[in-house]
Parts: structure tokens; sequence; C-alpha cells
């Protein structure tokens, strides 16, 4: 997995790609990613999920653990650009329920508003 933060339009964009997953290398976590993000006093985030293309129980907990550590900040956490399969995994999960996701990440960054 890759990320790259970026700021637009006042929200911070956590541009996601390749497969969130547990591995043996030690690149940053998306966690970790969104601690520090907080830690600089910006709470609103949003996940794009353009380029990922795989996501396990370990992604999905991580995203989660994420979700939980913006609330704790008065923060909100927003996902955009899910492909169809990524979704149909948030939704058997549940998380589609917990967590607001777009189409788009400019529908996304809209509703930050």
């Amino acid at each position: 997995m890759s990320v790259k933060v970026r700021e637009k339009e006042g929200i911070i964009v956590v541009d996601l790609a390749g497969e969130i997953r547990l591995s043996d290398n030690f690149t940053p976590t998306l966690q970790r990613q969104v601690a520090e993000q907080l830690a600089e006093g910006k709470s609103d985030i949003l996940l794009n999920f353009a380029k990922v293309d795989f996501i396990d129980s370990y992604g999905i907990g991580d995203i989660v653990a994420s979700y939980s550590a913006v609330k704790e900040k008065k923060g909100r956490l927003k996902l955009a650009c899910l492909s169809p399969k990524i979704w149909l995994i948030f939704q058997y999960s549940g998380l589609t329920r917990i967590l607001e996701i777009f189409d788009s990440e400019e529908k996304a960054i809209q509703s930050f508003g």
C-alpha cells in the first residue's frame, strides 16, 4: 500500500493505492498517517480509495481504528471512490452503516461544508 497525503479546501485527503493488507514491509500504516494529521490539529479527513485494489481484515481494522481516533478528536473521517468490489466488503462488514462513503472525491469534499 502506498499513502500520499495532501490538503484540498481545508480537508486532508489521504490517497491510498495498491493493497491494504497485513504485510512484511514496515511502511507507515493508515492509522499512523491519520494520527499524524490529528496531532497537527487536522481532524477532517477523506480517504480516497480510487487506486485501491484489495483490502483484507487487517486493512478494515486499520480503517476502523482511524475512524475511532478521528471521532475521539471530534473530527470527521469519510471515504470516496471505492470500487464495487471494495464497497461490497464494506457492506458485508456493516461499515456502510457507520462510515460516510461517496462516489467521488468532489462530492465527499463538498459534504464537509
